[in-house]
């Protein structure tokens, strides 16, 4: 267990003991104090942006503000209200368009009492430090090599409060607009759900309510424009973390940042109040859904096990299209030996290394009459290789009309009785898809294998294909 985990662990539960008999849930109230503006010489402040650019000064060394006589203004756009944000300010540089955020480590608890949402503050960088921790700019002090948090009594001299308290308004942002420059700054995503499998049955999850979730409850949500999706993560001792997700769609405010090892985009609600989710018109996608059959017809439609692939090369023949949408990958064949072989030779893709800043890469099948026979079943095996950020998706259109210029166009549905392989599970097996029936369908379908880059080449890893088979009685 890390260190900052275990002192959140600690700190919460002796609060709960010290507080549990003379304080109810968020009954605390910001002091009623008359604020008079600090007089700071106004040479001597600098913004966020300019505390940005002194870390990407250093490569990746902390800088250290020790004989500073500057002050850092900022407007405060976390709240730990609710218990979703702990010993830390996220600070912007302005309350409207904004273009720089930092976090501020503190060992006070709670802060909303005396820096709410929207008040503008002045840190004295004296003696402060500054670097990258968990993927996002951070300050506090020097703790050997990392950004520490600012000692409790050094509050009130180190974050002074200004008299305003400014209307913050959010930065409108999509999924793909993701990148480090907006991390730390408070965002609005329109147009976003959560995933069908997370809100719809009779299962609902919770924000981080359930059993597996430790210490964080991580949720999907999905944009309705363009299907991009993205992580809200809810802390274990926010006190909305037993209840349910919304079903409907809508809007997203809150903080962009990352999760606790710096390699995914987070996002984080300071309370609730920051999912707008009122439109009941949910965007979730076609679903051919026969369940699994129990016998194989005897007839093939169509097969391939890339036997016939030259390695290293694009998929082509058989009536595949093999469409590169963005970047510079698509599936080729590939064959390995060892601990992540192939079978015999597969198809694969991924962007690892790649240098593109997206890929989309498509394999898709001839198109399959379902009409002309009975019983027909779909069935194929996929294995990863680290897959991380990436993402395979098994689809099936009904009117894509065989263009290449038309696939982005097109309504893409997926087979939801399909096992396709996660991230999780181990690099080296080949999982089974089981026998998907497709005899509920009538007319004639594509099936496609999406493979999606999630724009961090570094990031991403690989999906391989094989033993596709389409058969009926």
């Amino acid at each position: 267990m890390n260190s900052i985990n275990l002192k959140k662990l600690i700190s919460v539960l002796v609060l709960a003991v010290t507080f549990t008999a003379c304080v109810q849930d968020d009954d605390f109230q910001t002091p009623g104090l008359n604020i008079e503006e600090p007089n700071i010489d106004a040479n001597l402040i600098v913004d966020v942006g300019s505390v940005l650019g002194e870390i990407g000064q250093a490569n990746g060394d902390a800088v250290n503000f020790e004989d500073s006589d500057k002050f850092m203004s900022g407007y405060v756009v976390s709240s730990d209200k609710a218990g979703n944000f702990f010993e830390e300010l996220v600070i912007q540089d302005k309350a409207e368009s904004p273009t720089a955020g930092i976090r501020v480590l503190i060992d006070v608890n709670p802060l909303f009492t005396s820096y709410e949402f929207g008040r503008k503050v002045f840190i004295k960088l004296e003696g402060l430090s500054a670097g990258i921790e968990n993927g996002v700019a951070t300050l506090g002090v020097l703790a050997g090599t990392e950004v520490d948090q600012i000692p409790s009594f050094s509050q009130e001299e180190v974050i002074i409060r200004s008299a305003e308290v400014a209307a913050i308004t959010p930065l409108e942002i999509a999924i793909s607009d993701f990148s480090d420059d907006l991390t730390n700054l408070y965002v609005k995503i329109n147009n976003v759900q959560f995933n069908r499998n997370d809100v719809l049955g009779d299962n609902p999850l919770t924000f981080a309510g359930e059993a597996s979730d430790d210490f964080d409850g991580e949720r999907n949500l999905e944009s309705c424009d363009n299907g991009a999706t993205a992580i809200l993560s809810t802390s274990t001792f926010a006190d909305f973390k037993g209840l349910q997700l919304p079903n409907q769609q809508g809007s997203f405010e809150g903080v962009l940042t990352k999760n606790f090892f710096g390699d995914e985009f987070n996002l984080v609600l300071n309370d609730p109040t920051g999912l707008a989710f009122d439109n009941g018109d949910r965007c979730d996608p076609e679903e051919i859904s026969c369940g699994l059959a129990s016998v194989i017809g005897n007839t093939n439609l169509f097969s391939d096990d890339f036997e016939t692939q030259s390695t290293n090369s694009l998929i082509s023949g058989n009536g595949w299209t093999n469409y590169i949408q963005a970047g510079t990958e698509g599936w080729e064949a590939w064959s390995s030996g060892g601990s992540n072989g192939s079978l015999g030779v597969s198809a694969r893709a991924g962007s690892f290394r790649s240098g593109d800043d997206s890929t989309i890469a498509w394999l898709i099948t001839p198109q399959i009459d379902l009409d002309a026979q009975d019983g027909e079943t779909f069935r194929f095996q996929t294995s990863n290789s680290f897959s991380d950020g990436s993402e395979m998706d098994v689809l099936f259109s009904r009117d894509w009309d065989g263009t290449e210029a038309n696939i982005a166009a097109a309504t893409w549905g997926i087979f939801p009785d399909a096992t396709i392989v996660q991230d999780s599970d181990n690099f080296g097996d080949w999982i089974e898809s089981g026998n998907v029936d497709l005899s509920c369908e009538t007319g004639t379908i594509y099936i496609a294998f999406r493979y999606t880059g999630s724009g961090d080449e570094g990031f991403d890893g690989t999906y391989e294909l094989d033993e596709i088979s389409i058969d009926a009685n």
